[in-house]
């Protein structure tokens, strides 16, 4: 049974527009928003804002970018009618609730991200000492909260960032969601519920506040949606009763680990654009293969007759996520006593990319050449993206006190 108040039962995810995408955003990103689409609200984005807290000096193709990518979003399978595609900027109520959020975040809670000098170590030929790259993964939070999107599908090395998101909306909902009288309209609110139903649900506040139960988190949650005579207020009151805060004004976000969260590179590094050592989507068969005859292996195997160790080989990694359990015991028996060649190992990955990329081309032709029907795509997700934007900067400028009407 799904737990998560209907409110934040939507699913928040966004690229960096890079250019053509590659296979560590199929397998890592990709193949789940295709799943997602059919069983959540979704609502997937190019975040171009956040291209330029590392590409600030080199801005002259995002927008081109961000393009290029939704047509490999299409091209895999994201449907228009079931995702809502959008891009950041065009949303401008991020910026706004970025900028909100950033006046009660404490300083320390950004510069203890762990990605924040993992990539300022990474990319030390870039001057990242701005206040935009500090800030990136508040941007982040706001990106999730302005559709209080309660799923966000992540690597582990994302993990921190949705905690963090997490952290901010508990700051904020604590700081803001005090109204007058709120003890007692959530305790009128428990009243309309029923007597059985308030017993119920004044035992999971219990559970959860006393004991920690994150079930009867979850299941209190359910309890309230539930309920057909309670308002929007009511239940949103009843959300923060049961957390044992103030109303929930920005429901706190869960993290949805990816089943791919690393996607090796050809050279046995991560893959990425900036290593050049991808096989992008588009790629036709006979690159996929060349690519792949190319990768290096085990060192040790010289000559053919060589033993090897698949652990020390990056096409070993292919085989983990492309091949099964018998290909893999083949790999294994086969390199380590020099049964089978490196030309040989590679043949079964080579088989199943193909497999796996096979019609990507033809199926980005008819949006690569119609580039307006793309752009219109993206445009009426951006009315939509801001429609529910727009909703939840009304509640957060009124528990602010930004209200001017």
């Amino acid at each position: 049974m799904n737990t998560l108040p209907a409110a934040s039962n939507r699913v928040l995810s966004g690229m960096r527009p890079t250019g053509r995408l590659h296979l560590g955003h199929y397998n890592g990103v990709l193949k789940n928003w295709l799943t997602m689409q059919h069983e959540y609200p979704c609502f997937f984005f190019s975040a171009d804002w956040h291209a330029l807290t590392t590409h600030y000096d080199d801005t002259g193709s995002i927008a081109d970018h961000s393009l290029d990518m939704v047509v490999d979003w299409l091209a895999a399978g994201v449907e228009p009618g079931s995702a809502t595609l959008f891009v950041q900027s065009r949303v401008p109520e991020h910026a706004e609730l970025h900028l909100l959020l950033s006046m009660i975040t404490p300083l320390g809670w950004l510069e203890r991200v762990p990605t924040y000098k993992d990539m300022q170590e990474q990319l030390r030929e870039k001057d990242l000492a701005t206040y935009g790259f500090l800030g990136y993964p508040l941007l982040q939070a706001a990106d999730i909260l302005i559709y209080r999107a309660g799923l966000v599908p992540v690597g582990e090395d994302q993990v921190a960032h949705v905690e963090l998101t997490r952290e901010v909306a508990r700051r904020f909902n604590h700081i803001y969601g005090r109204e007058a009288g709120y003890e007692e309209k959530a305790e009128a609110a428990i009243k309309k519920m029923g007597k059985k139903i308030q017993r119920r649900y004044q035992d999971y506040c219990r559970l959860y506040q006393e004991q920690g139960e994150l079930e009867a988190l979850g299941l209190g949650q359910a309890l309230v949606q539930e309920q057909q005579n309670l308002s929007v207020g009511d239940k949103e009151r009843l959300y923060g009763y049961l957390e044992g805060g103030g109303v929930s004004i920005l429901p706190e976000p869960q993290a949805m680990l990816t089943e791919i969260s690393k996607m090796p590179g050809l050279d046995g590094r991560k893959m990425s654009k900036s290593y050049n050592n991808t096989i992008k989507l588009r790629d036709d068969p006979a690159q996929v293969e060349e690519k792949v005859r190319k990768m290096p292996t085990d060192p040790a195997r010289v000559r053919r007759t060589d033993p090897g160790d698949p652990a020390k080989c990056p096409v070993w990694e292919f085989h983990k996520i492309y091949t099964d359990e018998s290909v893999h015991q083949w790999v294994q028996e086969g390199c380590r006593s020099a049964g089978i060649g490196c030309v040989e190992c590679k043949q079964p990955v080579i088989d199943a990319l193909k497999v796996d990329l096979a019609g990507f081309a033809e199926r980005a032709a008819p949006y690569e050449d119609d580039p307006e029907l793309v752009r219109q795509i993206v445009a009426d997700g951006c009315e939509v993206a801001r429609d529910e934007a727009r909703e939840t900067l009304v509640e957060v400028r009124k528990a602010i006190g930004l209200s001017y009407r």
